[in-house]
């Protein structure tokens, strides 16, 4: 097309592409971006007017678009093909993106901004999400919606002891922390990790090479704005002589405000601790209703009094963060690396598998963990996750926890992207399946939430699988750590286990988890322009002691994981068979697994293609009943092993014996006594129990079975008196073979 235009550059060893001009002309800002095979399309887009001027925050929207057909795949539904609602993969991606667009934005804009981020091919190597945030910076920077970008993210791994940038999914796979950063080099806004107790040392250094590859991708964008790049439109300037009226006096009555709030937040917050967020929330009620009198005492309007109420909470958030810069002073009165006080318990509920109880301050999580069988596995069906996860967390978030009321209408984005979080936490440490088989189910419920409910959802959790008697390796907490800094952030201080009024406009919501050993995981969302790298290294550090004072007090309430599983929890049996042997156990159509299920009355058998069998049962005795019949249809005799039998033919040669339900034997004559026999009946009968013993297994599988090698075997009376006590010759026959004929073939008298 005569309008596209294409910019690259080299990034990471990979040409970076960015095309404009050729997809999606209408939107305000549109472009394509390749890494590899891997292209995203980006758009933004900005509504002509305001949703509402009484809107109370300013409406951005982004969305992640999985596309299948962009792996080569079909939907795996019988019967819905096209894609549906987003997995919780797309949904967790558009949340990467969201994090690090939004501190960009004006909070005052109340035109509706839609960002849409589209996979359009994925070469199964070169993650999309990287791509989709590069390419919807790109798209907005060229726009016309004024933004303070242009940002980039880099991921890095650690690959045979060496940092590398944005490693394939297969190099992640080796490495102990996958770092994602956003920003520029100078700044953090936005990252996401998911380690395998990484020191923080070696994260703050990760953090640093992850900055020192943002610029290359920010130049590529700032090249392309310069070519292609729109007018930014002026949406915050009023339009009308009536709306810069209305906004000159909102300005000047909040300027008459705000000596008075400073004031009021000075005596009713910090002239003596306010501990609950209640009391919190009840000194702010005052400051309004103090200030309207005095407002109206001044000769301000009543319906214009509002305007100075609607700077409150505003002021207060400034105030809160000035004291704690200058002075070193919470509201609640904490000292800045202080934790908040904890009460922990486990095994607080009975009948269900496993419990923790945790609660920081005003923020209180129970989480729940449910054992099943390894097929209650999730099976996943995405664009870029196929296969199956037996560890799952699950995180809610009722209205109650916060004092409101909305309706339920199932787990929203934040409940989707804060239960990922915890399970990303915990994941290192969940033992692998052939020592556990167990699906391993967890649900945090929230009852009360002032600070990082995430967090305490983590710690929690960890409490709960230790409780139910999950063998994890060491227990994990986590921590929030916030900031408190000013407009140009010249001046700052970090601060330990962040609530409420901490987490407003200069703040930061930094979340880490780990062991004593490590970092697990680290999720940061910030409302400055980003941090600087002394803040993020001050940070992890900050978060290495709070997470250890937490974990002294988790490990004082239950050290390590019980011994044993809860009474309730079922029982898996785990044996191992010959993979050419599982059809015999799973039969035609699955007849003979549905006959061991139904009979035995186990919950459930799951068998892997190498040949792992796993029995699921409520009962001992049932998965034990279980077992053994297995073992019957896959036995596998062994030479020098003495079976119980039943003799189920009778030739003249000898007879048959069955060991097992798929294995049988000949018993030769000549091995019946150790002497010689006239006939095989003389010795045994149809449907008689014998002892064998296992002889030889030939190169056809053929099972030579002896009776006489049986220790302690006496033959029959009957035997005797007709064979008159001779003996085999030698090699233990009695000088026939099956077909009549001598060791030489020739016919015997």
């Amino acid at each position: 097309m005569a309008d596209t235009q294409r910019f690259s550059t080299q990034w990471g060893g990979k040409e970076l592409i960015i095309e404009t001009g050729r997809y999606a002309a209408p939107a305000g800002g549109s472009c394509t971006v390749q890494y590899g095979e891997t292209v995203v399309l980006a758009t933004a887009t900005m509504s002509e007017g305001v949703r509402s001027p009484d809107l109370s925050y300013f409406p951005l929207m982004v969305d992640y678009e999985e596309k299948l057909y962009a792996a080569g795949r079909i939907k795996g539904s019988r019967f819905i093909k096209r894609e549906g609602r987003p997995t919780d993969n797309a949904v967790l991606t558009s949340r990467f993106i969201d994090r690090a667009l939004r501190p960009l934005f004006n909070k005052r804009i109340r035109n509706d901004v839609q960002v849409i981020t589209t996979v359009l091919a994925f070469d199964e190597q070169n993650d999309p999400d990287i791509v989709a945030l590069i390419a919807a910076s790109c798209a907005l920077h060229i726009s016309d919606v004024p933004w303070a970008g242009p940002i980039a993210v880099s991921r890095a791994g650690l690959v045979d002891g060496n940092f590398v940038l944005n490693p394939s999914y297969e190099e992640r796979n080796g490495t102990i922390f996958d770092l994602d950063v956003a920003g520029t080099a100078e700044r953090v806004i936005m990252v996401e990790a998911n380690c395998n107790e990484a020191p923080e040392d070696q994260m703050a250094e990760a953090f640093r090479f992850c900055m020192d590859h943002l610029q290359t991708p920010i130049d590529l964008i700032e090249e392309v704005r310069a070519a292609v790049g729109k007018e930014k439109r002026d949406v915050l300037a009023p339009k009308t002589d009536e709306t810069k009226e209305a906004l000159a006096k909102k300005e000047e009555i909040q300027a008459m405000a705000e000596p008075f709030i400073r004031q009021q937040t000075e005596e009713l917050f910090f002239g003596a601790p306010k501990a609950t967020k209640s009391e919190r929330r009840q000194a702010k009620k005052e400051i309004k209703e103090r200030l309207e009198a005095h407002l109206i005492e001044e000769g301000i309007e009543e319906d214009v009094v509002g305007y100075g109420l609607s700077h409150v909470d505003d002021v207060i958030e400034s105030v809160v963060s000035e004291k704690i810069i200058q002075d070193g002073m919470r509201v609640d009165g904490r000292a800045l690396d202080e934790v908040r006080q904890l009460d922990i318990e486990v095994g607080v509920l009975p009948r269900v598998h496993g419990t923790g109880h945790f609660a920081r301050g005003e923020t209180q999580v129970l989480s729940v963990v449910t054992l099943g069988a390894p097929g209650d596995e999730q099976v996943l069906d995405g664009m870029e996750q196929v296969g199956t996860q037996r560890f799952m967390h699950h995180y809610n978030f009722p209205p109650f926890s916060v004092g409101e009321v909305k309706p339920l209408r199932g787990a929203s984005r934040r409940d989707i992207g804060h239960g990922a979080l915890a399970e990303k936490a915990i994941m290192p440490l969940i033992p692998d399946k052939e020592s556990f088989p167990y699906t391993i189910r967890v649900v945090s419920e929230v009852f009360s939430s002032n600070g990082s409910s995430s967090m305490a959802s983590t710690c929690a959790t960890a409490l709960a699988l230790m409780d139910a008697g999950v063998p994890i390796q060491k227990p994990v907490a986590g921590i929030a750590i916030g900031l408190a800094s000013n407009k140009d952030m010249s001046a700052w201080k970090i601060v330990t286990d962040i609530q409420d009024l901490e987490d407003g406009t200069g703040g930061m919501d930094f979340k880490v988890t780990g062991t004593r050993d490590g970092i697990t995981a680290i999720q940061l969302d910030t409302k400055t322009i980003g941090l600087t790298y002394d803040m993020v290294v001050e940070t992890l550090e900050r978060g290495r002691l709070a997470r250890h004072q937490i974990l002294d007090q988790m490990t004082s309430v239950i050290p390590e994981a019980r011994a044993e599983l809860s009474e309730h929890a079922p029982r898996i049996l785990k044996m191992h068979i010959e993979p050419d042997q599982i059809r015999d156990v799973i039969g035609s159509g699955g007849k003979v697994i549905n006959e061991i299920i139904s009979e035995t009355g186990v919950g459930s058998i799951d068998i892997e293609d190498d040949g792992l069998v796993m029995i699921t049962a409520v009962s001992a005795e049932s998965g034990q009943k279980a077992k053994e019949w297995i073992e019957q249809l896959t036995f596998i005799p062994e030479i020098g092993a003495v079976y119980d039998g039943v003799v189920t033919r009778i030739e003249d040669f000898g007879a048959f014996v069955k060991i097992a339900p798929n294995s049988e034997g000949l018993v030769h004559i000549s091995a019946m006594a150790p002497f010689r026999i006239d006939s095989v009946k003389d010795v045994v009968k149809d449907g008689q129990e014998v002892k064998v013993k296992v002889v030889e297994i030939d190169s056809m599988n053929r099972i030579n079975l002896s009776m006489k090698d049986v220790p302690g075997y006496e033959a029959p009376e009957s035997a005797k008196s007709k064979g008159q006590g001779r003996p085999t010759n030698g090699n233990g026959r009695n000088g026939k073979r099956p077909n009549g004929r001598g060791p030489r073939g020739k016919k015997q008298s």
